[in-house]
């Protein structure tokens, strides 16, 4: 009787020590150093290869990646609203004409067609360092299966998804769907694969974040500002408090973060690409950089 009672309170612990650490490893972390767009400095951009050699590097906590939606409604994982001539080659490996790159928008392909696409393989002159892996782009669904797997697999800790919806007003039907049904496609993959608790939607387009807001109450936003306005500018914009207010590092102003702590908001900066700059966000106690360099935040 007594071994049994031992029994039942060791799994009375262990499942309250599990929970713990469950309800710790969904905590947003102190300060989230981000791989921008999976780290392209290193590796091809908005990839499941960049996404898992960033989550190798267990001083990143957030993956950062970009949005678009298809023709036939698959929500894929790229940041330009059509194929780049910079980084990418046709299915047979020829170059893509700069003249004819707009032609090859995403929102107007089926996946099974962008995905014939390569990355990886033609040398990015931006990112001289990034390594040539031949890969393409990637539907949100697989990433997220892929990142997930990895850190089962690992037993690495939980790492949080920085999701941005790639849209805009003079966009709407032609580069993207309007931002409530782009929303939709994307919080239902969210949802679906089980990574709402530990997922911030990023946009610079304030409707998309409105809808998401009010749809969605509990879903972690960051509105992508630009600094041509104040702090209280953009929330009165906005219409409400996001969780993150984010800003370019180029013309940032320090004052944003005593404003913003001082609303309970979140400041989180990008693109900051040399350890010195990091270092100094840092002292001034910014929440979270995005960098094209996961490297960077090693010691």
């Amino acid at each position: 009787m007594k071994l049994t009672g031992w029994i039942v309170s060791l799994i009375f612990f262990t499942l309250t020590l599990n929970k713990s650490e469950r309800k710790r490893n969904l905590e947003y972390p102190a300060f989230s150093a981000e791989a921008h767009r999976g780290g392209r400095g290193l590796m091809p951009e908005n990839t499941i290869p960049a996404m898992l050699s960033a989550l190798k590097n267990t001083d990143i906590s957030t993956l950062e990646m970009d949005t678009h939606i298809t023709k036939d409604g698959e929500v894929v994982v790229t940041h330009d609203d059509y194929l780049s001539s910079e980084f990418m080659l046709r299915p047979d490996g020829s170059e893509i004409d700069k003249t004819e790159a707009k032609k090859y928008v995403i929102y107007q392909m089926d996946y099974k067609s962008l995905k014939q696409f390569i990355i990886g393989s033609k040398h990015y002159r931006a990112f001289p360092q990034q390594q040539k892996v031949k890969t393409y782009i990637p539907r949100l669904a697989d990433l997220i299966d892929s990142i997930q797997y990895a850190i089962k697999s690992t037993g690495r800790k939980q790492c949080f998804y920085d999701i941005e919806i790639k849209s805009s007003e003079k966009g709407d039907d032609i580069f993207h769907p309007k931002p409530e049904k782009f929303a939709e496609l994307l919080l239902s993959v969210i949802q679906k694969k089980g990574i709402l608790p530990f997922t911030v939607i990023q946009s610079f387009d304030k409707r998309a974040l409105q809808f998401v807001h009010k749809k969605y109450p509990s879903v972690k936003i960051s509105y992508l500002a630009n600094n041509d306005k104040t702090y209280e500018e953009h929330i009165a914009d906005l219409g409400f408090k996001p969780f993150i207010i984010g800003s370019s590092y180029k013309g940032f102003n320090p004052d944003i973060i005593k404003k913003a702590h001082a609303d309970g908001v979140k400041v989180l900066t990008a693109t900051v690409n040399t350890k010195e700059e990091i270092e100094k966000l840092r002292a001034l106690k910014i929440d979270g950089i995005m960098t094209d360099y996961p490297n960077l935040f090693q010691n």
